[in-house]
């Protein structure tokens, strides 16, 4: 079965006016999401390492929605009439916060930085999650991590486990 995503009236909207602040790979991506494509699809076409982090982003932010599936004989269906789970799958933000979660995500990027990209790079990143209070802060340092990992050549081959090991504490 394969998601099959199409653009929000936002995501019109931004391929005309630019104005989200989206990098070029994000737009691109967006451009080729057309209610038709399954993810596979967008993935045999785009080479994209983190398609699927690109796209859980587009969803959260509103630029793209669920608009159907494709069945294993490829035939496309209606989306399903309950929500399918976030593709980037940040988990609601517990309340209350919970110290440990924060603490091992924060470790989690440190150690994961250090191993893949070594002991002094990307120090801001870092530093930013140190000083994070709230995990909806912390949150904020998820997608420059991920970009960090993902220009390393081992990074590239384990992004996606480090991005689920930190999905499940951010």
């Amino acid at each position: 079965m394969g998601v099959i995503f199409a653009k929000t009236q936002k995501g019109h909207d931004e391929i005309t006016s630019k104005a989200g602040g989206l990098t070029p790979r994000e737009r691109r991506v967006l451009i080729f999401v057309d209610g038709k494509r399954t993810v596979d699809d967008l993935r045999g076409m785009l080479q994209s390492d983190d398609l699927q982090h690109t796209l859980g982003m587009l969803e959260e932010v509103g630029y793209i929605e669920v608009a159907g599936v494709k069945n294993n004989a490829g035939e496309p269906q209606p989306a399903p009439g309950e929500p399918l789970p976030s593709i980037s799958a940040f988990r609601p933000i517990p309340d209350p916060p919970n110290p440990k979660e924060m603490e091992m995500a924060r470790n989690f990027i440190l150690n994961s930085l250090k191993t893949f990209c070594g002991p002094f790079a990307h120090q801001s990143i870092v530093e930013a999650a140190f000083s994070a209070k709230t995990h909806e802060e912390l949150r904020w340092q998820f997608d420059p991590w991920f970009h960090a990992i993902m220009q390393t050549t081992q990074g590239k081959r384990r992004a996606e486990e480090l991005r689920a090991q930190l999905l499940k504490v951010i």
